[in-house]
């Protein structure tokens, strides 16, 4: 279990990307990552600001659950992260208890390492580009200090999960991405 820290905002990839060189950061890799989220078949989760996610990105995948947000502009929350061998028969066993898929986001991830923040550029398929900025350690304040830096938006307190539902719901969705 660890504290989870992060913060994330609407960005210009490219402009990112020349900054990140510029403050010396280290190139990790890229990774389609696909997560499914979904909710409790007796509770809410989405209405305790919780998440149950089920993540497969690179041949791999894990299921998080996520705690409750504190204030603030960046997120802080509690995390607890599993290994999963068998993605799909970690759907059927959850499916099984009677939880049901709730939300799905695909996206392209980049990952940088500038100090100790994970910099991840994303392309949010529906959503467009982001930047998040994890960290384990950093106060969020600094975070949006690196946000601010980098040249991207404002903080956003929503989640992917919450973006992709509002905009399902939007009537008037935008075909951009």
């Amino acid at each position: 279990m660890a504290e989870e820290v992060e913060v994330k905002a609407r960005a210009d990839l490219e402009k990112v990307r020349e900054k990140l060189a510029e403050l010396g950061a280290v190139f990790v890799g890229v990774e389609e990552q696909e997560d499914v989220y979904f909710e409790h078949p007796c509770r809410s989760l989405l209405a305790g600001d919780e998440a149950l996610r089920l993540r497969v990105a690179g041949g791999r995948a894990e299921l998080t659950y996520k705690g409750p947000r504190g204030p603030g502009s960046a997120k802080s929350r509690l995390e607890v992260t599993v290994p999963v061998g068998d993605a799909a028969a970690a759907r059927a066993l959850l499916e099984l208890l009677g939880f049901r898929e709730a939300v799905r986001v695909r996206k392209r991830r980049e990952l940088y390492r500038l100090g100790g923040v994970e910099v991840a550029l994303d392309t949010v398929e529906g959503l467009g580009t982001f930047v998040e900025l994890e960290s384990k350690g950093a106060p969020g304040e600094r975070l949006v200090e690196l946000l601010e830096l980098l040249g991207a938006g404002e903080p956003l307190r929503e989640t992917y999960a919450e973006l992709v539902a509002k905009a399902a719901r939007s009537p008037a969705r935008s075909g951009s991405a």
